[in-house]
């Protein structure tokens, strides 16, 4: 894992030092019950909106006390304390002043490109030294039209690209940036998309970070999704990295924007055809994958391919993919799980595929489909149409926070998978049924 410091650099984090829920290094870290620590703010939130579980495990707690862990906060202290000392060493580039940086700006409009990359650098310092800083260069009118001028000329000079998009993503927070950056970016001019590819294919992990992050920010709308997919060889880029790199950070900035992005049938198909189930699956079923962001986005994305009949059949065919899906089901947060459902739901039900519903039940699907049900996944349908098959199909509610959808897909699956069941489960009414989570 990786986390930037105050310098911007990317430094290892050990996974045991980030918060199951915020996923940040934990500043007080306090442990449930059931052995799990946490980050005392976030356990507190959780707890706070009515909770009774365990978030990581999804267990009953049987008391909300806290106990601190004293022993890794400890150890959090010494590993901060040892980085900050590293960083304080190595660290001895001047900040320059505003004007300067207004000059510096000013004068990119004037040299050429093997004159940029100095200054370049040095306003990426002087942004990540503050928020005033930054907040400082939007407020110059001329600050993003001059930036994407640069990155336009840079051509192929990989450092002038990685300084450029190192300006952007530290200035996405602020006021207006991702509308003035998508109307310059992808609206204005689709040549300056292509340092984006070289940046993605040869440029450092931060670049490529930075990169994806900035893209995902400025897709604000349909036309701009649809741009970005349309440049050719950027998608397969982003397929490429997210299929090479195991890096956490990578990974989840890849998939939120795949998912921005993978709104078409087209560019669903695109990633099939790439390859996107198995390489997803792969990410799931990773030992080192158990993380509540990652498996989110990871899900997110398959539910997304299988709304297409090319996903549906992908995902049908890949028993590791579907093994992995049944796996994370209630072993992670609720989003997560509602999304693994709904894949599961339109593999098993909407294409009624009897291989998949074979993994599932060697998966222990059956019995996660009753643990789901129970453990509060219930409520009305607000939005329930006929397929053209016959099929029911149910709206995506839990983006509000309903989740009747996802019971009623339980229910169905329930269903269909108690038919060819040996389980003593198929004798008992799904109504009737109790099971404790484990």
């Amino acid at each position: 894992m990786v986390k930037e410091n105050s310098e911007g650099l990317y430094v290892t984090v050990p996974s045991f030092f980030r918060c199951p829920i915020s996923m940040d290094v934990m500043k007080s870290p306090v442990s449930l019950c059931t052995g799990v620590t946490y980050d005392r703010s976030s356990i507190q939130t959780w707890l706070g909106q009515g909770h009774k579980t365990c978030p990581a495990t999804m267990q009953v707690l049987q008391s909300t006390d806290v106990v601190p862990n004293l022993t890794l906060r400890r150890l959090i202290h010494i590993w901060s304390d040892s980085l900050d000392s590293n960083v304080a060493s190595t660290s001895s580039t001047p900040i320059i002043s505003k004007q300067q940086a207004v000059d510096f700006i000013k004068s990119f409009a004037n040299k050429k490109a093997d004159n940029y990359s100095c200054n370049l650098s040095k306003i990426v310092d002087f942004a990540k030294f503050s928020d005033d800083n930054r907040e400082f260069l939007v407020n110059l009118n001329y600050f993003v039209p001059i930036t994407v001028a640069v990155l336009k000329n840079a051509a192929d000079e990989i450092h002038i690209c990685e300084s450029v998009i190192a300006l952007f993503d530290l200035t996405l927070s602020e006021k207006g940036v991702k509308e003035q950056l998508n109307t310059s970016l992808i609206k204005g001019d689709r040549d300056c998309l292509s340092p984006f590819i070289l940046l993605l294919r040869k440029g450092s992990l931060n670049s490529k970070i930075q990169s994806a992050r900035v893209l995902d920010s400025i897709a604000l709308d349909a036309q701009s999704q649809r741009i970005i997919t349309e440049k050719q060889g950027l998608l397969y880029e982003l397929y490429r990295l997210i299929t090479s790199e195991t890096d956490r950070t990578a990974l989840e900035a890849v998939l939120s924007l795949l998912i921005t992005i993978s709104t078409s049938r087209h560019v669903k198909k695109e990633l099939v055809r790439f390859g996107i189930v198995p390489t997803v699956g792969k990410i799931l079923s990773g030992s080192d994958s158990a993380g509540t962001t990652m498996d989110e986005k990871a899900l997110k994305l398959l539910e997304m391919v299988a709304t297409c009949t090319e996903g549906r059949t992908a995902i049908c065919d890949d028993e590791r993919c579907i093994t992995a899906i049944v796996h994370r089901l209630m072993k992670c947060s609720s989003v997560a799980t509602e999304h693994g459902v709904t894949v599961i739901w339109r593999v098993c039900c909407l294409a009624r595929d009897k291989k998949a519903r074979e993994v599932v039940m060697r998966s222990n699907g059956l019995t996660k489909m009753l643990l789901v049900m129970q453990s509060g996944c219930s409520g009305r349908v607000d939005e329930v149409f006929e397929c053209g098959d016959g099929a029911r199909c149910y709206g995506d509610l839990e983006r509000s926070g309903c989740s009747g959808s996802v019971s009623q897909m339980c229910a169905d699956l329930v269903k269909v998978l108690r038919v060819n069941s040996k389980s003593c489960l198929a004798v008992y009414d799904t109504k009737t049924t109790h099971i404790m989570p484990y």
